[in-house]
């Protein structure tokens, strides 16, 4: 009989550990509003494997079928370490899934293992049979490199991060259906937001609780503006078109007005509609906090004693976002940056992906060829012909 892939990778996390995340994440998820929607996206990993196991009948999409086979390949992998290997592993996978934390770097992982044994490469996980610094350690005709798979947040490159602006529209929404109510119309209330927006997850925060109370204030007051040091709010009539009357509509007028980076929300109560658009004093700098976190690995996570390449995946961005770093070489201006820097002394190259190609997504979508790279032109791997699949920037 042929093994069942979902039912072996639960057997790997313990099926207790595994579904009492599952009814921890869909609570979450089931009390909706925005911070609802940002679990559904942030646990999709977690969630579409749990739908499978529990519909394993209907024929999945492409998109599931590439997560089910990175949860088979993940199942493979465990089996193929030592005891010390497996133990280090299952440490890790329990801890993905508590807290905050997701599965998505031990996929990306899986995935970034896969593509160098298929460009030829002995693969081997020495951090968790080694406990090495670095994650993988490639072999390939005599030559070697070590690879850090990392995951960092397009949040910290944000001043307003997205995870801030959901629970503040989520807490401001009762009121502003409260107040629609009393004053049906359409309103837009423009933000921006000099000093940023911070929150925790769950927790109260000075910054976001203070501008909750401004725009209560506002409300009350029927102020058409406010303005200090850390926030310019202005409430105005919305006016729409007939073909911008619906959400959708809306939506995307309010997109093409505010630009990429504005934070948007509507809340709608009989006929009233009140949209708020916020952004932050200055442009969003996602590149430079990939740079930043570039720095920080080089010096802690390499061994320097073979080439090293760093891998790493983008978190918390959406497609039109991420097409857009690549489009405007803000991401390829950041990491050619970085690698002529002294700190890249130790890195041979650099690669950078999204969910969009951890799902397999065409371009351009995801990136042709399943990621970004950029190869160090003062590292002598540059001209090893072995290592060549693995540190040549991708055409």
């Amino acid at each position: 009989m042929a093994e069942k892939p979902l039912e072996s990778f639960v057997g790997v996390v313990g099926k207790p550990v595994w579904w009492a995340r599952i009814e921890a994440l869909e609570a979450a998820v089931a009390r909706g509003g925005r911070r609802g929607q940002a679990a559904l996206s942030r646990h999709a990993i977690e969630l579409t494997l749990a739908r499978r196991l529990r519909a394993p009948a209907r024929p999945p999409s492409a998109a599931e079928g590439e997560i089910i086979r990175l949860a088979g390949l993940l199942v493979r992998t465990f089996r193929g370490l030592s005891a010390k290997g497996r133990a280090a592993f299952h440490a890790r996978l329990r801890d993905a899934l508590s807290g905050a934390n997701a599965l998505t770097p031990v996929f990306h992982q899986m995935r970034i293992a896969e593509r160098h044994r298929l460009r030829g490469f002995t693969v081997a996980f020495a951090g968790f049979e080694n406990d090495t610094p670095f994650d993988l350690a490639i072999t390939r005709e005599g030559a070697r490199a070590e690879i850090v798979c990392d995951v960092i947040s397009a949040e910290d490159g944000r001043d307003v991060p997205r995870e801030a602006w959901c629970q503040l529209a989520d807490r401001i929404d009762p009121d502003l259906q409260t107040w629609l109510a009393a004053h049906p119309g359409r309103y837009l209330l423009k933000m921006t937001l000099p000093q940023g927006l911070s929150a925790e997850d769950g927790a109260e925060t000075a910054t976001l609780g203070a501008l909750h109370e401004r725009i209560r204030g506002m409300l009350a007051g029927a102020a058409r503006a406010d303005q200090d040091a850390a926030a310019m709010l202005r409430l105005d009539p919305l006016i729409l078109a007939g073909a911008q009357a619906d959400e959708h509509g809306l939506l995307a007028r309010l997109r093409h007005d505010f630009g990429p980076e504005a934070h948007l929300s509507v809340t709608v109560a009989g006929q009233g509609v009140f949209v708020m658009a916020a952004r932050a004093a200055r442009e969003d700098d996602v590149a430079a906090a990939v740079r930043r976190r570039l720095s920080v690995l080089s010096g802690t996570r390499l061994s320097g004693a073979a080439p090293g390449i760093l891998a790493m995946f983008l978190e918390d961005t959406d497609l039109a976002e991420w097409r857009a770093l690549r489009e405007h070489l803000r991401l390829e201006g950041a990491a050619r940056r970085f690698l002529t820097s002294a700190e890249a002394r130790p890195v041979a190259a650099v690669s950078c992906a999204t969910r969009a190609e951890l799902i397999g997504l065409a371009a351009p979508q995801a990136v042709a060829g399943g990621e970004l790279r950029f190869a160090n032109p003062s590292h002598p791997a540059i001209r090893s012909a072995e290592l060549a699949p693995a540190v040549r920037s991708a055409a």
